[in-house]
């Protein structure tokens, strides 16, 4: 009877353990968790889920002029921590460019009084879900 007691109770423990450990695994990311992360983050200054939507190796470049400015996962994580909570003046509109298995391409229009500023988000399926892997910024009047 004492070892069937104990059995159970390893069991149960057992039990316990292994969904503690479940609820912690995160849930895998999405192409809108992704892309709806990086609009909030962009135009709405909330940040949260963006450092999880983004790949470690995501590349942000911006043309100006005929200059091509690159910036890392940190850099733009950094900036836009200075910019949290800051409500931008724009519409946003996005729409998918390229959607396979593996990859899909949002234009993501942030259009403002004077100028529009298009990004270009590519989002990938990488093996710990859709991540943003790269985003090309370009502006128009």
């Amino acid at each position: 009877m004492k070892t069937l007691k104990s059995l159970m109770l390893g069991l149960v423990m057992l039990a316990v353990c292994g969904v503690a450990n479940a609820a912690n695994k995160p849930e895998k990311l999405t192409k809108n968790y992704a892309i709806t992360a990086y609009v909030n983050a962009m135009s709405h200054g909330k940040l949260a889920g963006l450092n999880d939507a983004v790949d470690a190796s995501a590349k942000f470049s911006m043309l100006r002029g005929t200059d091509v400015i690159s910036f890392s996962k940190a850099e733009i994580m950094n900036f836009l921590k200075g910019s949290e909570g800051v409500e931008q003046l724009c519409t946003v509109r996005t729409s998918e460019m390229e959607n396979n298995d593996n990859v899909t391409v949002v234009k993501v229009d942030m259009k403002y009084e004077h100028f529009t500023r298009s990004n270009y988000v590519t989002i990938a399926n990488t093996g710990d879900g859709w991540k943003i892997t790269n985003v090309y910024s370009v502006f128009s009047k």
